[in-house]
Formats: structure tokens, C-alpha cells, sequence
């Protein structure tokens, strides 16, 4: 496994997701998401927007897509692809209005490429990603039922 402080631990209630985090690509985004990790704030947030052969978004406690944690993050736009299992970070028409929400994509959806922060990439349970209820939003939306880093896990 990844260093288990960069390493993301997400309960879905189709099963678990494992993202290895890259603090080396996008600092802030990483710190951020441990910080809202450690906080529980993505406990029980679900899976607001999956759209089939694209992506599955989260990370609005609201769970419209209209809101975050109230901390706009500074884009760190850089090379890494969009391809499948990657974990992007969703944003407004502003490139600095990332917050809270990312998304997974569940194919290569390389036209987002350097117009969106890649911060981590799926390292196990794609399969359990690929599940999600399909939807804008679902009818019955997934949850993410905990989200916690491996170094904080009790196993």
C-alpha cells in the first residue's frame, strides 16, 4: 500500500474504495481533503452525480451539488490524466473555486486534462465505483459511510 498518510480509505455503501493520494501533484488539495477527512465531514455524503461512462461526483453535505465546506482552494491544474480511477477535485466555472466535491471518473475523460486538479488516483475497488447508482442525482443515491486515511484507521 501507498504511505498511509496519503492514502484515502472511503466506506462506500456499494463496498470500499481505496485512493492513493499525491500530495506531489496538488499540496493543498491533499491537506484539505485529510482536514475534511479528519473532521468526518464527508461522513455519510452521497454520491450526487454519476453519470455512466464519465464519472461519480461527491463531497457536498447538501447533497444538490451546490455546496461544499465554504473553503475555495486555488487551482493545481497539473499532468496528470484523467483516465480512468483518477481523482479529480470539481469546481464552478472558476478555476479557483474547487471546495469540497470531487469526482472519480469511471472512464478516460481526457478533455479535463490541465482544466481540473488531479490529486489521487482508485488504487483498489474501482469495482465497487463502477456500482454507484447512476443519476443526476440518483433516485437512492450511494453514500461514502466513512472516509478516513489509512495512518488514522482502526482496523
Amino acid at each position: 500500500m501507498a504511505n498511509p498518510d496519503d492514502t484515502l480509505i472511503i466506506e462506500t455503501s456499494q463496498g470500499r474504495v481505496v485512493v492513493a493520494m499525491r500530495p506531489d501533484l496538488a499540496p493543498k488539495h491533499v491537506a484539505r481533503i485529510k482536514e475534511l477527512a479528519r473532521q468526518g465531514f464527508y461522513d455519510g455524503v452521497v454520491f450526487h452525480r454519476v453519470i455512466d461512462g464519465f464519472m461519480a461526483q461527491t463531497g457536498d453535505p447538501t447533497g444538490t451539488g451546490m455546496s461544499g465546506s465554504g473553503q475555495k482552494l486555488r487551482a493545481e491544474f497539473n499532468a496528470e490524466p484523467h483516465t480512468r480511477g483518477a481523482a479529480s477535485m470539481a469546481r464552478a466555472q472558476s478555476p479557483d473555486s474547487a471546495d469540497s466535491q470531487f469526482f472519480i471518473c469511471l472512464a478516460n475523460s481526457n478533455f479535463l486534462d490541465k482544466q481540473y486538479t488531479v490529486w489521487g488516483r482508485v488504487i483498489e475497488g474501482m469495482e465497487n465505483v463502477d456500482k454507484l447508482k447512476r443519476g443526476e442525482p440518483p433516485t437512492a443515491p450511494d453514500k461514502m459511510l466513512s472516509v478516513k486515511l489509512a495512518s488514522d484507521a482502526k482496523e
